[in-house]
């Protein structure tokens, strides 16, 4: 089964959160320790990133470098971890996901300072009610955090993956997404060029904040199916997962008024908690398998991706993001890591 022969969905993203919630939640398997493994964590200080931390520790990895942007924050949560796993070495390496220097500064430090590259968890991503420019790279900040940052950092580290997973063990590259990526408008899909098209601000609203969010999750979706298209399972099984609607994330904490008391209600009445959201994370980077290179995992299983996907002009459209991402990340080198 692979996500292109996944039956397209034909639901819609309430009904999904209520199915979500009525999910059997699967605990981490108890039979693959992950001594002598080393894990990265992105946005590892608060939530679901943090309980991911934890979860792992308990899984009795031995390495943890915990990607933050803010080192004093990251220590904060990492007293904690050290405390009840002093056991493992645990890190707090400083990362910027609005800065292109700090994405690649982080990868050049994984690929001379450790000796192992396991597991990836790329967690860190955001939500905000207005319109703002990245002022060092010229794009809409949660475009830029959520899609692009992401790809660049994804692409980065998939030499390290490769070189410092044992032979008979793929590295894991697990970027986290969001089932509302499965039902995003993207209304501007067949724009060429797709990219700037996220840079125009005009009509923003609250409405529009919150589509940008799902519509960001879709180009993960889009990303991940490539991705894995350019790289062997064999070498670092690449996949996304979607932790359902969890309470105790910060992910709302930049909405205001009305729309913060919508979903700080809605996650007192139907959210799964963060350690069942996390579950989900070690589900997809340490549970799934081959099965679920270039996927997307949700609900602990695999799923389909947005219906647009699964057309020929959804098929364009990834294609066109999949060219123009390379493009842009051309600076770095990005295509030399790919086949």
């Amino acid at each position: 089964m692979t996500a292109k022969n996944l039956r397209p969905i034909h639901t819609n993203s309430f009904k999904a959160t209520i199915d979500a919630k009525c999910a059997k939640p699967i605990p981490p398997p108890s039979n693959q320790p992950l001594t002598g493994q080393t894990a990265i964590v992105t946005g590892s200080n608060v939530g679901l990133g943090l309980e991911c931390c934890r979860q792992l520790l308990k899984m009795q990895l031995s390495h943890l470098i915990m990607a933050v942007r803010s080192i004093e924050r990251g220590e904060a949560a990492a007293v904690g971890l050290r405390k009840s796993f002093p056991q493992a070495k645990i890190e707090v390496w400083a990362l910027d996901m609005l800065s292109y220097d700090s994405i690649q500064s982080f990868a050049q430090r994984c690929s001379t300072e450790l000796k192992r590259v396991n597991i990836a968890i790329l967690n860190a991503g955001i939500t905000a009610k207005d319109f703002t420019i990245n002022k060092s790279t010229g794009h809409e900040m949660i475009f830029q955090v959520n899609y692009l940052s992401t790809a660049f950092l994804s692409l980065l580290l998939l030499p390290s993956l490769k070189k410092k997973s044992p032979s008979d063990a793929p590295g894991r590259l697990t970027v986290v997404s969001s089932g509302l990526g499965a039902y995003s408008e993207f209304k501007n899909y067949a724009s060429v060029p797709l990219i700037p098209s996220f840079d125009d601000g005009n009509g923003w609203s609250i409405s529009a904040a919150a589509e940008r969010y799902n519509v960001s999750k879709t180009l993960v979706f889009m990303f991940v199916l490539k991705l894995g298209e350019h790289v062997e399972s064999s070498e670092v099984i690449i996949n996304t997962v979607d932790p359902g609607f969890c309470a105790g994330t910060d992910l709302h904490r930049n909405l205001g008024g009305p729309l913060k008391a919508i979903f700080g209600t809605a996650k007192v009445l139907i959210a799964r908690s963060l350690e069942h959201g996390s579950w989900t994370y070690i589900d997809a980077a340490v549970g799934k398998g081959e099965e679920s290179h270039g996927c997307l995992v949700s609900d602990w299983e695999l799923r389909a991706f947005h219906n647009l996907m699964y057309t020929p002009e959804g098929k364009k459209a990834t294609d066109q993001l999949w060219s123009e991402t390379l493009d842009e990340l051309k600076f770095a080198g990005v295509q030399e890591y790919i086949k």
